[in-house]
């Protein structure tokens, strides 16, 4: 490809202002749970609780850094209801 080409296509290429700012909210929610389970490990209600963020949200998040190994999983709590997560080391 003609690199004329690829500034063509660069310019035509827009994407949506909606898509930016749900990405834009996605990194803010991140980043408060990972502030979160650097202190310690917690559950998904836990978690939901300290950072005020919808527990749908906090399972959505957390499930898609353990996607991406980010975070593990580990034992169950008292009650055998949910699983502690804790960030994995570097």
């Amino acid at each position: 490809m003609d690199r004329k080409t690829i500034e063509i296509i660069k310019q035509k290429w827009i994407i949506p202002d909606a898509v930016k700012q749900h990405h834009k909210d996605y990194l803010q929610l991140r980043k408060q749970i990972r502030q979160v389970l650097k202190e310690e490990p917690g559950t998904i209600p836990g978690i939901a609780i300290k950072t005020g963020i919808p527990s749908d949200q906090v399972l959505f998040v957390v499930m898609t850094m353990r996607k991406y190994n980010e975070v593990e999983t580990g034992e169950l709590d008292d009650l055998d209801e949910y699983y502690f997560y804790k960030l994995k080391e570097k």
